[in-house]
């Protein structure tokens, strides 16, 4: 028997032909998706933005987006497909969108997260995010707060070693092939 080589994430800019594999994502993961035309729109028009897909193979497994606003970058969407997570691919997404956050000169990244989803609060702490405050009745499909969560300056030492480190420390365990979840129905994840 061949061992097969181990699944890699590579995160990359979210195109237009990438909308049916986030829209089917999207689906499966909020209760209240954007519009279909949403990111069309964002990536067409909207020059603060910087979208992103998180990709095992040719399957997209992910995606996320950023706003940057001065010197802040606000992550405004972040899914990975329920097939995919617990394996790393929202650690790479987030790295990824951090990585432009710096790029295009973020002093601090920011986001909202459901109260109740403590898999992504623990998430966002582990990269150095912090709470900061709330925004009552921000989900329109139930009416639960938002936790604000903000990182530290993007750029200081301690927070360019914690990326680091989190970064060789995933890049150490990637996928296993025999891990790898089975194909989606009718092939709606794929890119």
């Amino acid at each position: 028997m061949v061992a097969r080589p181990p699944v890699r994430i590579s995160v990359e800019p979210m195109t237009l032909d990438d909308l049916r594999a986030v829209h089917a994502i999207e689906r499966a993961s909020f209760s209240v998706p954007w519009p279909d035309d949403a990111y069309r729109n964002e990536l067409l028009t909207n020059r603060l933005a910087s979208y992103v897909v998180a990709r095992a193979g040719d399957e997209i497994v992910g995606f996320g987006g950023l706003w940057v606003m001065v010197d802040e970058a606000h992550i405004t969407t972040f899914a990975v497909d329920p097939r995919w997570r617990r394996r790393g691919v929202g650690e790479w997404m987030l790295l990824g969108l951090l990585d432009r956050a710096v790029s295009r000169q973020a002093r601090e990244a920011t986001l909202e997260v459901r109260l109740s989803n403590v898999p992504a609060r623990r998430l966002y702490e582990k990269y150095g995010f912090r709470p900061v405050g709330i925004r009552p009745r921000y989900y329109s499909d139930n009416g639960e707060d938002a936790l604000i969560m903000t990182t530290d300056a993007l750029a200081s030492p301690a927070m360019r070693e914690r990326l680091a480190g989190l970064r060789d420390a995933l890049a150490a365990r990637p996928i296993d092939p025999d891990d790898v979840p089975d194909e989606a129905p009718g092939d709606l994840y794929r890119g």
